[in-house]
């Protein structure tokens, strides 16, 4: 089970929406390229190809997802004043060198990288650690160089 906000799942629907709603312009692009002629050579054709594959892949991909998670109230992550939650944004302090940075837990990442915040997914060796901590809480992250220690300043 995967947790999501509502605007993440929203973000979900509307990328397999998109996928679905291309099907007739691939489909199209496909039928234009054989017509061309000789499929053996013809890189109009296979590009097309290819990407229906990547395409439908990455519909299936939605669809499982969808199937398989739980959208979580924001508001209990508020209710639950002084514990991280999934939609919160926490300010760490990484002990050792004192650095501080924003973090916010999400089910989905964005992919957004022009925010000073940097997103954590829920399902990560991070996101692991922060959900269910509370403020002044220590927590342990297994990062690929070794492990990293972070003190829980705020809880915005």
């Amino acid at each position: 089970m995967e947790l999501l906000t509502a605007a993440e799942k929203a973000g979900l629907e509307a990328r397999l929406k998109a996928l679905i709603d291309n099907r007739p312009a691939i489909a199209t692009r496909i039928a234009e390229a054989r017509a061309m002629g000789d499929l053996k050579e013809n890189g109009d054709y296979h590009a097309a190809r290819e990407q229906q594959g990547i395409d439908e892949a990455e519909i299936r991909r939605l669809e499982d997802r969808l199937r398989n998670v739980s959208v979580i109230d924001e508001k209990i992550g508020k209710a639950l004043q002084g514990v991280v939650f999934i939609g919160c944004t926490v300010k760490l302090r990484e002990v050792g060198n004192g650095d501080e940075d924003l973090y916010k837990l999400v089910g989905e990442a964005s992919g957004d990288l022009s925010s000073d915040i940097v997103e954590v997914t829920a399902s990560s060796p991070m996101g692991e650690a922060l959900l269910k901590s509370k403020i002044g809480e220590e927590i342990r992250v297994n990062a690929p160089r070794g492990v990293k220690r972070f003190l829980i300043v705020e809880i915005l």
